[in-house]
This record gives C-alpha cells, sequence and structure tokens, in this order.
C-alpha cells in the first residue's frame, strides 16, 4: 500500500472515531435533531459535519463541553467559537465540524439546506 493511501486511511479511521465520540456525547446530552453529513470528497474542510439543536442557551453551552470533554478524553483535540453567547457553538475536531445551535438560530441558518446539493445528510435522531 503506497504511503498516501495508508495516510488517508489513518485519516477516515480518526475521522469516524471523531464522529461517533460527537454523536455519542450529543446523544447523551439529550441535543435534538443530531444530523451527521458525509462530506469525504465533496469539500477539504471536512470529512464529515454534524449539526445538533439544544433547547436552550446552557444546553448548547453543555453539549459542546461535554462533545470537548470526550475527544479530549479519547486523545483529540479540537477548538471551538460561540460559547459565551451560546447561541451557535462550533467545534472544530480535526476533520469533523460540528454546530450546535438553538432551535431558532438553526432554522435561520439552515445548514442543511446549504450543504445539500453536495453532502450525503442523514439524521441520527429526531
Amino acid at each position: 500500500m503506497k504511503k498516501t493511501a495508508v495516510k488517508k486511511e489513518i485519516q477516515t479511521n480518526e475521522s469516524e472515531q471523531i464522529l461517533n465520540i460527537a454523536v455519542k456525547a450529543l446523544d447523551d446530552g439529550k441535543a435534538a435533531d443530531v444530523t451527521v453529513m458525509d462530506l469525504q470528497g465533496k469539500t477539504s474542510i471536512a470529512s464529515y459535519m454534524i449539526i445538533a439543536s439544544g433547547t436552550s442557551q446552557r444546553h448548547v453551552a453543555s453539549l459542546a463541553e461535554q462533545v470537548q470533554l470526550k475527544l479530549k478524553e479519547a486523545g483529540f483535540r479540537s477548538t471551538s467559537e460561540g460559547e459565551e453567547k451560546a447561541d451557535w457553538v462550533l467545534i472544530d475536531a480535526f476533520d469533523v465540524i460540528i454546530h450546535i445551535f438553538k432551535p431558532e438560530v438553526r432554522e435561520f441558518y439552515n445548514l442543511e439546506k446549504m450543504w445539500s446539493a453536495v453532502a450525503e445528510i442523514r439524521t441520527v435522531n429526531a
């Protein structure tokens, strides 16, 4: 196997691990409408995008904190923005981007519609 193929396989495996950790943390935290978008081969920004909703600013902030904590416990790094206001928190976790919104903010930005032309979208819970 070529060196680039091995690197891509490792990267894909890590992306899927991060995806699974984040989805489980969101599910455990009672996030609503968790959606996963498969962006592999469609864009260079990430392999996956997760979009979820919290019921309030406090819930959004708590979900973001738990996702980052679970990723850190598993040895993955992440950065985030938006915790102060907590209407929309963005977590950048290697090759997975996680958006956690209050429902009205999610509806306003409608990222699912924006990405639907290029991404395979699946709902994890509703």
